[in-house]
């Protein structure tokens, strides 16, 4: 008979009252008994290490109080099993027990009179968190109603704060008596009654009905904001689109969060009715989540090594001291994908990525490495971008030509209920922590591209745009595939003509690549029997799990290395550094000088910080503390056969002309004039079988054609298959 004492009413059970009344055998626990036993927990709980950790963090932070759920089962596991089962009932009751065993805990204060009074305290906020693992958004469904449920996604969009009423005072307009009502928390409403219950005098007119006015200045409220949450993009099925539900948040939670940020939510799915706009039928709600504890997920600091069990850790560093770890990773990366043993490494160092500094002015240095493959069809660009997408820690694809600036940046977007204007975050936004991959970078509009210059130098996306005036996180890296103006990599044109990107966004790619399809008989041999190779064992490679568990433990050794390693250049190194790059920049100032035209990709400062990040990202894929000389040579090379092999591509028309053939040149250039008046057009295979007739060579034509192209003489229409001379 335990709880005999608590004031309940004792009474037989007749039929008609199934479920427990006040009797306390059948398991049911009354107000009374969860408050005092809460009022337990919070002051006697004995943490790990002998201590007690709730009523410390109330003494610490008197307004609010984070309670494991772990913790509530080890004390009381009836008491945690209400919780989860009964929430809104149960959370405000640990609320009170929190305030109370915080005023018990405080010493007596001397008043203005001078005697011993109880301290004042206000409300104290209890967070719930847990350990579980998250239920996917959806198949949250009508059985979780009223229950605690613990999700996980991206906040795409914040409101604006509102004030909540907690107690609405409401006043009679007949007889100015006074009533307070409380009001259901999150997006409910107070329920008012219909009727005055003062009762009439001899002569004295009775109330009406509906009789009640708010009085909004004698009520109480708390701040209440409401974010959308959408799954996470690695959660979503193939070819759906990603779902998002709405979250409301209160009181210490309010503005904690900015779009793009990654949460895990434990909260209440309950319902509230939609606007009145929405006529539907009375028994259809909305259903919201009403948050009661919330952590960032993914942040800098807060998911730290803890992720990773002992074995893991034990592995990943055996690994490391392998000393062909670097070859080993590198051959991980699109195993299906044959040779482009360079572009894999550095793909393999974006992955990793360099260290992220800050400097004591507040200037942040990023450490993120940007990758560009420009080249020809069917090298394999677009796969390699989903094979990023696939083993980064967070990704996000997206086509160039499908893709504005407003959805890589952020949009501003109405609200439909309360007409108030709040940010969406974009894919740049979304990838926040790592890698945005850009499939036909040539495609997008300019005014698009932009739009991504800010995010991936500075690493933030600031707006101003219908009075929201702020600035995002994105830090992320760029992965962009793109093709040449004229579908393939034409050998005959300079690298001006051939990178039709400006230098302004060339200059902020890391390493760019010139991929190139080349017609050799041995590697053509190569490559078709490595593809019917992937094709035939395809179908057995698609039941054997290997591929799989070699992708998943890649990713994970990539975060490993991400969240525990940050490499930091020798002395040394950094001389040879200094020494490497001044030579870079005296050869191009030489190339220059002869041809009289700067180089395609410019080498700036830039290039010099992305030689660091790429040692920096060498040395982090072996788990060392400092980039060494050795990586530094290594982050040369791959710079040299990419971006300076870039800059130096196709033809240079001043060099290598030797006076026979700037005579035969001439002399083509002058047939051409005089086989095509001025604005007279014709097809460029006619002409040049027209003067390979007359005894010219096609090269040497091209090369003229190519030279009046470069002077203005002549322009190309119909995707170069046609010519017209200018005047």
């Amino acid at each position: 008979m335990s709880g005999w004492d608590e004031g309940a009413v004792f009474y037989s059970d007749q039929a008609q009252f199934p479920r427990g009344g006040g009797d306390p055998d059948q398991g049911s626990i009354t107000r009374h008994t969860a408050l005092r036993k809460f009022k337990e927990f919070i002051r006697g709980f004995n943490g790990e290490k002998g201590d007690f950790p709730y009523r410390e963090s109330l003494v610490h932070s008197p307004d609010h109080l984070t309670v494991a759920m772990e913790d509530l089962d080890a004390f009381d596991a009836v008491l945690s099993d209400k919780i989860r089962k009964f929430p809104a009932d149960f959370l405000p009751l640990f609320e009170t027990a929190a305030s109370e065993v915080l005023a018990s805990l405080r010493s007596k204060v001397a008043g203005e009179t001078g005697e011993m009074e109880e301290p004042i305290t206000g409300e104290v906020q209890v967070f719930l968190s847990s350990k579980e693992s998250s239920v996917s958004m959806r198949s949250v469904g009508a059985e979780y109603m009223s229950r605690l449920v613990k999700i996980s996604g991206i906040a795409i969009a914040a409101s604006r704060v509102k004030a909540k009423a907690t107690y609405v005072t409401l006043m009679c307009k007949n007889c100015k008596s006074i009533k307070t009502v409380p009001c259901r928390p999150g997006l409910g409403g107070a329920i008012v009654p219909r009727s005055c219950d003062h009762v009439p005098q001899a002569g004295e007119e009775p109330c009406p009905l509906d009789p009640w006015i708010v009085a909004p200045d004698k009520s109480k409220y708390v701040d209440l904001q409401t974010l959308k949450l959408q799954e996470n993009p690695e959660d979503v099925p193939t070819g759906e689109l990603p779902r998002n539900t709405l979250v409301s948040i209160d009181r210490h939670l309010v503005q904690t969060i900015v779009p793009g940020t990654r949460l895990t939510v434990m909260g209440i799915y309950s319902i509230y009715q939609a606007s009145a706009a929405q006529k539907g039928a009375v028994g259809v709600k909305q259903p919201y989540i009403r948050v009661v504890g919330l952590e960032q997920t993914r942040e800098t600091n807060s998911s730290g090594p803890s992720t990773f069990t002992l074995d893991e850790e034990l592995e990943f560093k055996e690994f490391a001291q392998r000393p062909d770890a670097y070859a080993k990773l590198c051959s991980m990366i699109g195993p299906s994908i044959y040779g482009h043993a360079d572009v894999k490494k550095a793909l393999a160092c974006l992955l990793f990525g360099g260290s992220k500094k800050r400097l004591p002015d507040g200037v942040r240095l990023r450490g993120d490495i940007h990758v560009l493959l420009l080249g020809d069809p069917s090298t394999a660009k677009s796969q390699f971008l989903k094979f990023v997408e696939k083993t980064a820690p967070v990704a996000v694809y997206t086509s160039g030509k499908g893709s504005s600036a407003a959805g890589l940046t952020a949009s501003v977007i109405r609200d439909s209920s309360s007409r108030e204007f709040y940010l969406e975050g974009g894919a740049m936004v979304l990838a926040d922590g790592g890698v945005v991959c850009i499939d036909e970078f040539d495609k997008m509009r300019p005014e698009d591209r932009v739009a991504i210059h800010e995010a991936m130098e500075q690493q933030t996306i600031s707006i101003a745009k219908a009075g929201i005036t702020t600035v995002l996180n994105s830090r992320t890296s760029v992965l962009a595939a793109a093709n040449p103006p004229s579908g393939r990599y034409d050998d005959l044109k300079t690298a001006q003509d051939n990178i039709d990107l400006q230098t302004t966004i060339l200059s902020r790619f890391d390493l760019i690549f010139i991929v190139k399809d080349i017609r050799e008989y041995d590697q053509d041999k190569k490559i078709a029997s490595h593809i019917i190779k992937v094709h035939a064992s395809g179908a057995a490679a698609s039941k054997s799990t290997n591929a799989t568990e070699g992708e998943n433990w890649l990713k994970r050794y990539i975060e490993y290395c991400r969240v525990t390693c940050h490499p930091q250049l020798s002395e040394k190194a950094a001389e040879m550094l200094q020494n490497k790059y001044v030579e870079i920049r005296q050869r191009m100032r030489q190339q220059a000088n002869e041809t009289g035209k700067a180089a395609a990709v410019p080498i700036t400062v830039r290039q010099l910080e992305a030689i660091i990040r790429l040692s920096e990202s060498l040395a982090k894929m072996r788990l060392t503390s400092v980039a060494t000389q050795e990586h530094v040579e290594e982050a040369f090379r791959l710079f040299n056969v990419s971006t300076m092999d870039a800059a130096r591509s196709g033809i240079n028309e001043h060099l290598n002309l030797t006076p026979e053939i700037a005579n035969e040149i001439k002399q083509a250039e002058a047939q051409i004039k005089r086989r095509m008046g001025i604005g007279s057009h014709i097809s460029e295979r006619r002409l040049i079988d027209e003067l390979a007739r007359m005894g010219m060579n096609e090269s040497i034509v091209r090369r003229a054609l190519l030279i009046m192209h470069q002077r203005d003489e002549v322009e190309y229409k119909r995707e170069r298959h046609v010519i017209v001379r200018k005047a």
